[in-house]
């Protein structure tokens, strides 16, 4: 693989805890919307640690001046949501980030200059679906530097794809499982979320 990039794999038990939720057959459809949800907040908070534009500022505290961090208001965010799953994450990760712009119809044009993307995807198995955003994201000269990736879980021949395209990028993710099955599933893995999620979108409407 080539090492342009990044993996976090944040070693938190809650995370850890939500990963075996998903991994579960026997978890039902609201309770495994539940761990993406969770999933897509921890790991927004873990991938904005470092990564949001902030200041220092004074501010008047019960009389006293006083130093604190306020972040920068004038830099937008974008998240970019892949179906199924996707959507479920930036549920959680709204929580984190309430004042991000959402794409859920694919990649909107003319993405400011200066915005911070986040994209969200359920898992990486072989990498196709996240490289052909990756790549749309390039066309409008969106740099890796102002881009964050954001996945329940990953593989390591679906990362070996993207790694081998892409110059450099930051992935946020509960684990890398190993193999992919015959048909492309990532083993282990969580499953197929489209069919997994299924029971709880019918039974909303």
């Amino acid at each position: 693989m080539t090492i342009s990039l990044k993996i976090v794999v944040p070693p938190h038990p809650l995370i850890a805890h939500w990963l075996t939720v998903l991994r579960s057959d026997q978890t039902p459809a609201p309770l495994y919307a539940t761990g993406l949800e969770e999933i897509g907040r921890w790991l927004s908070y873990e991938a904005l640690r470092e990564w949001l534009p902030y200041r220092i500022e004074k501010v008047c505290a019960s009389g006293c001046e006083v130093e604190g961090t306020v972040i920068e208001s004038n830099i937008p965010l974008l998240s970019i949501t892949i179906r199924p799953g996707g959507l479920e994450l930036w549920q959680g990760a709204r929580k984190v980030v309430p004042n991000a712009r959402i794409s859920i119809e694919g990649i909107p044009k003319n993405i400011e200059r200066n915005a911070g993307v986040l994209v969200f995807i359920d898992q990486i198995a072989s990498g196709e679906t996240l490289l052909k955003i990756l790549k749309e994201l390039e066309k409008q000269e969106v740099q890796p530097e102002r881009l964050r990736v954001i996945s329940a879980i990953a593989s390591s021949p679906g990362l070996q794809t993207i790694g081998e395209a892409i110059k450099e990028l930051t992935i946020y993710t509960t684990c890398i499982d190993a193999e992919l099955t015959e048909k492309g599933s990532i083993c282990p893995g969580i499953g197929d979320p489209s069919l997994r999620l299924r029971t709880r979108i019918h039974s909303s409407n």
